[in-house]
């Protein structure tokens, strides 16, 4: 088997597919591994390139095939797919990473640590447990409704539910009832995972200080914080702060040629977690400058001169580039001004 100088590696659950490159960019090998082979293969192979796309498990096998002595790299799936070969197959698939990765300028993913895996777990199931209650809590609104039980549509209102379902008994029958009840503890069931997991939280904020040095910002709190922590990695991988903006899809979408600039909407590209994050925080600062007026004229100008969200999409692209400017160079936010309200989140 020829050497391979870059070997692309399709993921899988159990069946995995390598294609080995040389540094000609003749094909080596091609050849389907077991979940199990996969380790012996790799520590057969002489000190290469191996490039995957950024998948779920990547960063697990980047960081494996690392220890073996390779040099990993992760490819956005965007970037493989121009060089899939007509119809999809494993092996095709194979074949387009490890060409996508020879290519000159090719951009990667960094790869996260365990620890970095760790807070953005803490995230998910955060959101996971937050959508649940959403949709238990309508539910249970909805469901009474039938037996003319309604109140505000408030999260905080759940317990006013309980306390009409237990006052009002003779207004619905038992089975119902019996029902009804099992979605409330249900509800109060995910409240607690939901603080539970706010207090892991907290205790990952205490021992990281870049964590603390974001939320300084106005709109960043400790959620969006530990977020970008977490998801950015290294900043200094971005050449600069409008690179970080563009890459969680908070800028415009560009269409230029003949010399001629036109922007259209923002792109939504990358981070869509950190996007969303950093637009609901804000809508806080937009509203706060609206009220009282903002001590930074560009915020001042902007809310005067734009609609209400599309001043709040404006400030999280500065907050953003904030966020990377805190993270590459160190220090914390200094505001010279008043009346800008801190998120939440």
């Amino acid at each position: 088997m020829e050497r391979a100088s870059i070997i692309g590696l399709d993921l899988a659950k159990q069946v995995f597919q390598v294609h080995g490159m040389s540094r000609d960019g003749r094909k080596a090998f091609s050849r389907k591994l077991e979940r199990a082979e996969l380790h012996a293969f790799f520590k057969k192979q002489k000190a290469c390139i191996v490039a995957m796309e950024a998948t779920s498990g990547s960063h697990f096998w980047g960081r494996e095939i690392e220890k073996l002595g390779h040099t990993p790299r992760l490819i956005h799936a965007q970037y493989v797919k121009p060089f899939v070969k007509r119809q999809k197959s494993d092996a095709l698939d194979a074949e387009a990473i490890a060409v996508a990765a020879a290519q000159a300028g090719m951009r990667f993913v960094p790869i996260k640590s365990t620890e970095q895996q760790a807070i953005i777990t803490l995230m998910r199931a955060r959101t996971l447990f937050i959508r649940q209650r959403t949709s238990s809590i309508n539910a249970l609104r909805g469901l009474l409704g039938e037996f003319g039980f309604v109140v505000p549509s408030r999260t905080t209102n759940i317990v006013k539910l309980a306390q009409l379902l237990d006052a009002e008994e003779k207004r619905v029958p038992e089975p119902a009832r019996t029902v009804l009840r099992d979605v409330y503890q249900h509800v109060e069931a995910v409240n607690r995972r939901i603080a539970h997991m706010e207090r892991l939280i907290n205790e990952q904020i205490k021992l990281d200080t870049a964590i603390q040095r974001l939320m300084t910002i106005p709109g960043v709190g400790k959620i969006t914080a530990a977020t970008i922590c977490a998801s950015v990695g290294d900043p200094k991988l971005f050449k600069s702060a409008r690179h970080f903006s563009s890459w969680l899809g908070i800028t415009p979408r560009s269409f230029s040629s003949g010399g001629k600039q036109i922007f259209g909407r923002i792109s939504k590209r990358g981070n869509a977690e950190i996007r969303k994050l950093l637009v609901l925080g804000a809508f806080p600062v937009v509203s706060a400058a609206r009220r009282n007026g903002s001590p930074q004229p560009w915020i001042q100008s902007l809310v005067q001169r734009k609609p209400y969200k599309v001043a709040a999409v404006a400030v999280a692209n500065k907050t953003a580039r904030i966020a990377w400017a805190l993270l590459a160079k160190g220090g914390e936010y200094q505001s010279n001004g008043r009346g800008l309200d801190r998120d939440p989140l």
